[in-house]
């Protein structure tokens, strides 16, 4: 089975489904989204997450924004004034993620493109139709990233870090979809998934989209990285990242910046997977990126359970930075960026100009 990490349920008058990943392995349950405050509190919780998702849920926020103007019964001016301020409440959910901001913003520059009397109704219908837009986009863009990722994967083990499969975007995902790809193109290989912790996003949610497919996975602890690395049984590290600045320089997952420091240290190309819809080319380096600290209760009582004395503190930023220098390549949908420099960024995202990536 192939996951799917959310969907579009009815017409405009529908609603949004997402996996509420939370629940993860142990339950596979469907969350509706009736109204925005449901989708944002479904963003910040987690229960939608990886930035390619988080920006498709954004989307159809804004259609769900619609709706509530047309069920308040709202006037064509209020009903715009309503979405448009919903809007910010969407792209402000989670602050690292650049693509959640940046569908939200598509959706408001279709907004401006609509004529100023346009009602309710004719918001959620353009609305719904640019999220359906931004959904199958991604989809495609998965489907070429995947592509570009298992022609430049080595042959041998592969060690991934946090989710980056279908539950993290809207298609077959960006540095799963390149082992998924190759191992659905015949190629066989050991595939090794940290744990990542505090959450375990690689323990609940990569080991369970890899068993779904029926590819065997061996999951380890972070700190255990470092002893499989100097075993040889990886031949490649493979990560996502939430935003990529001008330089270069990557956000993903916490834990992702230390395993690329192990990386370079035995000798492991390290590549990341990303659309270019994460680029963030108005940064000129990753110090300017925003890190999310997130609730202490995730480190002192991971999934619940106690693991430190009440009055400890916890240190818990949600992401760091990978310097440029790091990266072996990075692999968007138009080809890989490698030696990863600004000129090399320029080069191949020269293509997105043609499309709607920003």
């Amino acid at each position: 089975m192939i996951p799917v990490s959310l969907r579009w349920v009815g017409d405009v008058a529908g609603h949004l489904e997402l996996i509420d990943q939370t629940l993860l392995p142990a339950e596979l349950s469907w969350l509706p989204c009736r109204d925005v405050p449901t989708v944002v509190e479904a963003i910040k919780s987690l229960r939608v997450r990886g930035a390619p998702a988080i920006g498709i849920a954004g989307a159809y926020g804004m259609a769900l924004a619609a709706g509530e103007a047309i069920r308040g019964r709202m006037a064509a001016g209020h009903a715009r004034a309503h979405v448009l301020a919903r809007a910010e409440e969407l792209a402000t959910a989670r602050p690292t993620a650049v693509n959640l901001r940046w569908a939200v913003e598509r959706c408001v520059g279709m907004i401006d493109r609509l004529p100023s009397d346009a009602d309710a109704a004719a918001l959620a219908t353009a609305l719904l139709a640019e999220a359906d837009a931004i959904h199958d986009e991604d989809r495609r863009l998965c489907e070429a990233i995947g592509l570009h990722g298992a022609a430049v994967l080595p042959e041998g083990g592969v060690l991934t870090h946090c989710n980056t499969g279908a539950l993290a975007t809207g298609g077959a995902g960006t540095a799963l979809a390149a082992i998924t790809t190759a191992w659905d193109s015949g190629r066989r290989f050991e595939v090794f998934a940290d744990e990542t912790r505090p959450l375990f996003q690689g323990a609940r949610l990569t080991a369970w989209e890899l068993v779904q497919r029926g590819i065997p996975v061996t999951v380890l602890c972070d700190s255990a990285a470092a002893h499989l690395l100097k075993t040889g049984r990886v031949a490649a590290c493979i990560v996502g990242a939430d935003r990529i600045t001008a330089n270069g320089d990557t956000a993903n997952k916490i834990g992702t910046y230390g395993l690329a420091i192990l990386a370079e240290a035995h000798g492991v190309p390290f590549f990341v997977a990303a659309p270019s819809s994460t680029f963030d080319l108005s940064l000129d380096t990753g110090a300017e990126i925003p890190i999310e600290e997130r609730a202490a209760a995730e480190v002192l009582r991971p999934l619940g359970t106690a693991a430190a004395p009440d009055n400890a503190k916890a240190f818990n930023p949600a992401f760091d930075v990978t310097p440029a220098r790091l990266i072996s390549g990075i692999i968007t949908e138009h080809g890989v960026i490698s030696p990863v420099t600004r000129e090399q960024i320029h080069l191949v995202l020269r293509a997105r100009s043609l499309g709607n990536s920003p």
